[in-house]
């Protein structure tokens, strides 16, 4: 059984690394086909394992001086409030609801990536607009995460650069250390509540934070559109599993 749990965490930790994500998007369903957790479950024992995953992510991305504190901070002040609140439709939505939002977030940001135009060069300027706007999206990142069990980086990470101006390299690591307090944020209800499988999740969560660091290196060798795109193939190939293993559990009921 914990063979199955390391190769969890490494392949999202390394997803985690070089997409700037928390992994979620593929720690969730490898939890559900491996660890045989239920949606609500495996969602919580996800969002645990991100934390530490994250903290090394932004740690590497930071001395290699592609973190916005400023920004990150904006958005983890809306996650913090936003995380418990998705926890707390975690407990309480039907799973085929919590199922499908993410099948849908998956295909909008698949969408968004493959087909989004020339990214900007990484200049953004900080206004009283802006700073609303991204405490806005951090609460947006905050309930997915609580609710879904991902770090958030899936919305953060297209957003940044699509509308903040933020280079790819740039947005990945301010994504991750906003995921920092949006992770724990909505990890402390979970815990409350008895979802959270503890061992499994640290477990999953170590083997993500040595991973981390290989995705971080492809990161910054990879070109920005490449990588870019080879994000977008992933969200599309996880949202399509995830529909078709959703529709065929609907069928045996």
């Amino acid at each position: 059984m914990i063979l199955p749990l390391l190769i969890t965490g490494a392949v999202g930790g390394f997803l985690s690394g070089f997409f700037g994500v928390g992994g979620g998007i593929i720690m969730v369903p490898l939890l559900m086909l491996w660890a045989k957790l239920d949606q609500r479950r495996a969602s919580a024992t996800s969002l645990l394992a991100i934390v530490p995953t994250s903290i090394v992510g932004a740690f590497t991305y930071g001395i290699n001086q592609q973190v916005d504190f400023a920004v990150a901070g904006l958005v983890a002040l809306g996650a913090i409030v936003g995380a418990p609140l998705g926890s707390k439709l975690l407990r309480v939505l039907p799973i085929a609801v919590i199922h499908w939002t993410f099948v849908a977030m998956m295909l909008i940001e698949a969408g968004r990536l493959l087909f989004v135009a020339e990214q900007t060069g990484g200049t953004f300027t900080m206004s009283v607009g802006n700073a609303f706007a991204l405490i806005g999206l951090g609460l947006l990142m905050g309930v997915a995460s609580g609710m879904l069990g991902i770090g958030g980086g899936v919305i953060a990470v297209p957003v940044f650069m699509s509308f903040f101006g933020l280079s790819a390299l740039l947005a990945k690591g301010t994504s991750l250390l906003a995921m920092v307090p949006t992770a724990i944020a909505g990890t402390i209800p979970n815990l409350r509540a008895g979802l959270v499988v503890l061992k499994e999740g640290l477990i999953v969560g170590a083997a993500a934070v040595a991973a981390s660091f290989g995705g971080v290196a492809l990161a910054f060798i990879l070109p920005e559109r490449l990588s870019t795109q080879l994000f977008g193939l992933l969200l599309l190939f996880v949202a399509l599993q995830s529909a078709y293993r959703r529709m065929r559990a609907q069928k045996k009921n």
